[in-house]
C-alpha cells in the first residue's frame, strides 16, 4: 500500500469498530436502554463525529459551538446532551425546550429554568452535576488532589441539596445526576466511588431519577488495564446489585474509543550533527500531537527508507517549528532521511488542539478496510485568509 506524503493523520475506522463493539456489547448487556454519547471535545473532527454518528452514539457536547456542529452534523436536539460551565443562555434554553438531556452546572443555569413554563418543563430531561471530593475515595488518583474539582454543585456543603430544594420548590423535574470526575488512573475504584456517591444521593434524598451519568475517561482495550466489562461490571454491581436502583446508565466515551484509533505519520528530513548534540528533523510537530507539551513518552515506530542510506544514532527527534522546545525525544533507533516515524494513539486531545502555527492544519485521512480515504486537504492560505476575515 502506498502510503501518502507526510505529514498527516491517519484515523483507523477498523480499530473504532472493534473498540466501539467490545463497550457497546458489554454496556447494553447491563442496561439495554443506556446511552452512549460520543464526547466531542475528544475530538472534534467532523468526519470522526459523523461517524460515531453512524454508529448510534449520541452528541456529547459542553458549548454552544459543539452544539451547533452536532445540529450541523445531522444530530437532532433529543439525540444530544448539553454538559459544560459555559453554556449560554439561549442554547441552554433551546436544548432543554427540544428534548436533549441537559446537565445543570450552574446556579445561574437553575435561574435560568424560571423562564420556562411548567408545560416545557414537563417534558424537559434535567440533570445535576455532582460536585464530591473523589479524593476521599481514591486517594491520589484524582486529577486535582485536595484542591477539589470545580465542576457542578458540592455534596459535601450542602450545595447539591440547595439545587436539588430549588427544583423541587418549583415544581421542575429532575431526571438524572450528572458525576464524571477527572482521574490520573483511570482505575475500577474511580467508578465503584461515582457510583457509590450516586446511591448515596438517591437515598439522602429520596430522588427518583431515569438516569445516571458517569461521564467517561475509560481505557480502551489497553493490555493490562481495566476492560469495558470489567467498568460495567463495576459500576452495575453497586448501582443495581447492592442498591436496587433501576436507573439508565449514561456513558460519554472519548479517549476509550478514538484515542488509540488515530496515527501520525512524519517523515525525516534533515539530520545535522552539533557540538553535542544529533538532531534528526522531521516535517511533522510536537505540537500536533502533544499541543500542551506534557508527554514524557510516545508510541511509535519506524519505517525505514529502502535501499542504503547514511544512518545515525541517539539523535534527538524534532518537528518542523522554530521553537527549540519543538523536540520529541531522543531515539534509540539508529535514523535516517527519508525514514518514516509513525506515532501511535494520538487521537485524543490533538487534532481539536493542535495550533494553526507555522504551518496550517494537516491532511487527515481515514483507513476503511484496505482503502485509505482523504477527509481533509491541508489547510491552505487561501482558508486561512478567508477564515480570518
Amino acid at each position: 500500500m502506498n502510503l501518502p506524503t507526510t505529514p498527516f493523520f491517519i484515523v483507523n475506522t477498523d480499530k473504532i469498530d472493534s473498540l466501539y463493539s467490545d463497550m457497546e456489547s458489554h454496556f447494553k448487556s447491563k442496561w439495554p436502554e443506556g446511552i452512549i454519547g460520543y464526547s466531542f471535545k475528544t475530538n472534534n473532527f467532523p468526519w470522526i463525529i459523523s461517524y460515531m454518528k453512524s454508529k448510534g452514539l449520541w452528541a456529547e457536547t459542553v458549548s454552544a459551538d459543539e452544539y451547533d456542529l452536532a445540529m450541523e452534523l445531522g444530530y437532532k436536539p433529543n439525540q444530544i446532551i448539553l454538559n459544560g460551565p459555559v453554556k449560554d443562555h439561549d442554547g441552554f434554553l433551546f436544548a432543554i425546550k427540544n428534548g436533549s438531556i441537559v446537565n445543570v452546572d450552574s446556579n445561574r443555569e437553575l435561574q435560568w429554568l424560571t423562564e420556562l413554563s411548567l408545560a416545557e418543563l414537563a417534558k424537559a430531561r434535567i440533570g445535576l452535576r455532582v460536585n464530591f471530593c473523589i479524593e476521599d475515595y481514591c486517594p491520589s488518583e484524582s486529577q486535582c488532589g485536595a484542591d477539589d474539582g470545580r465542576f457542578g454543585f458540592s455534596y459535601e456543603t450542602g450545595d447539591l441539596k440547595k439545587a436539588i430544594d430549588f427544583l423541587r420548590e418549583r415544581s421542575i423535574p429532575l431526571s438524572g445526576l450528572h458525576l464524571h470526575c477527572s482521574s490520573k488512573t483511570r482505575s475500577l475504584n474511580i467508578y465503584k466511588a461515582i457510583a457509590q456517591v450516586a446511591c448515596e444521593i438517591i437515598k439522602a434524598y429520596d430522588l427518583t431519577l431515569d438516569y445516571i451519568d458517569v461521564g467517561g475517561g475509560f481505557f480502551g482495550g489497553v493490555q493490562g488495564k481495566p476492560t469495558f466489562k470489567d467498568y460495567f461490571d463495576a459500576i452495575h454491581e453497586i448501582i443495581h446489585n447492592q442498591n436496587g436502583i433501576n436507573a439508565n446508565l449514561i456513558i460519554e466515551p472519548g479517549m476509550s474509543l478514538i484515542g488509540a484509533s488515530v496515527d501520525y505519520h512524519t517523515s525525516v528530513i534533515d539530520v545535522k550533527t552539533t557540538k553535542n548534540n544529533t538532531f534528526a528533523i522531521t516535517d511533522g510537530s510536537r505540537t500536533h500531537i502533544d499541543p500542551l507539551m506534557k508527554k514524557s513518552g510516545y508510541t511509535y515506530e519506524i519505517s525505514p527508507k529502502a535501499g542504503d542510506v547514511d544512518r545515525v544514532g541517539d539523535a534527538i527527534l524534532c518537528g518542523f517549528t522554530c521553537m527549540e522546545g519543538d523536540r520529541f525525544f531522543k531515539l534509540n533507533d539508529e535514523i535516517a532521511v527519508g525514514d518514516r516515524v509513525i506515532f501511535k494513539k494520538v487521537g485524543a486531545y490533538t487534532m481539536g488542539l493542535s495550533p494553526q502555527f507555522i504551518e496550517f492544519y494537516p491532511t487527515v485521512y481515514a483507513k476503511i478496510g484496505d482503502e485509505i480515504t482523504l477527509i481533509r486537504k491541508k489547510v491552505t492560505a487561501e482558508q486561512f485568509n478567508q477564515l480570518n476575515n
